[in-house]
């Protein structure tokens, strides 16, 4: 099979134009590995996701812990989407089925997650470092991670603007401080914190988290 589409939850109300043969799946919203191994066992080339960043989150995370990371991913975004904006997706159709995939670096966590588009911590308190640079030294209102060619990008601010691949390191003399970077990996740590990773909250509050560069990257349709 070369292609399908995934069209998951409400999303799957959306009227899509797709090409002559090309099968249509339902799913529910980020599907699991009951919903998505059916679907990996026709050993398709490419799967097409129309759905939310959580719902792509969702059908990379079951590549990745099948070993699938060969199989080709498009996303035919939502409004709004963070995905799109840190990778450059358009909400186009022909690209999504006739584009050409490349690698980009696939971002995981150190609760067995990945991260497509967003994550964030809102009131943080204590440290961030990304790599070896220091980018948060005391209090934050809005901490944000997003993916991108260079691997982790991660911003300490107030208005929670995705990081944009600058580097503005934070006095490690200073008593506090915010900052941005980017590199392989973004370590936080300090009071209890709730993680947001493509609008879904972990399900606990934490003290230490990692996102980082997985060794292999994943195959990502885009312009």
């Amino acid at each position: 099979m070369e292609q399908v589409l995934l069209t998951c939850g409400s999303h799957g109300s959306r009227r899509l134009p797709t090409p002559s043969g090309v099968p249509t799946v339902a799913l529910p919203a980020r599907p699991g590995k009951a919903d998505l191994d059916p679907v990996l066992a026709a050993n398709p080339r490419r799967l097409v996701v129309a759905g939310d960043d959580a719902d792509l989150a969702a059908v990379l995370q079951r590549l990745l812990r099948s070993d699938r990371l060969d199989v080709e991913l498009a996303h035919l975004p939502t409004r709004g989407s963070d995905a799109a904006k840190a990778w450059g997706l358009p909400s186009d159709v022909d690209l999504a089925f006739d584009g050409k995939a490349s690698p980009v670096p696939l971002v995981r966590d150190d609760s067995g997650g990945v991260l497509v588009g967003r994550g964030e911590v809102r009131g943080m308190r204590g440290e961030c470092y990304c790599d070896d640079v220091l980018v948060l030294r005391g209090t934050a209102p809005r901490l944000v991670a997003a993916p991108g060619p260079g691997g982790v990008g991660v911003r300490a601010g107030r208005t929670g603007r995705l990081p944009d691949g600058r580097t503005r390191a934070v006095d490690l003399r200073a008593r506090s401080g915010r900052g941005e970077a980017v590199g392989r990996t973004a370590q936080l740590g300090g009071e209890p914190m709730t993680v947001v990773t493509d609008g879904v909250a972990h399900p606990r509050e934490v003290r230490r988290w990692t996102w980082y560069r997985h060794t292999t990257d994943w195959l990502l349709v885009r312009p």
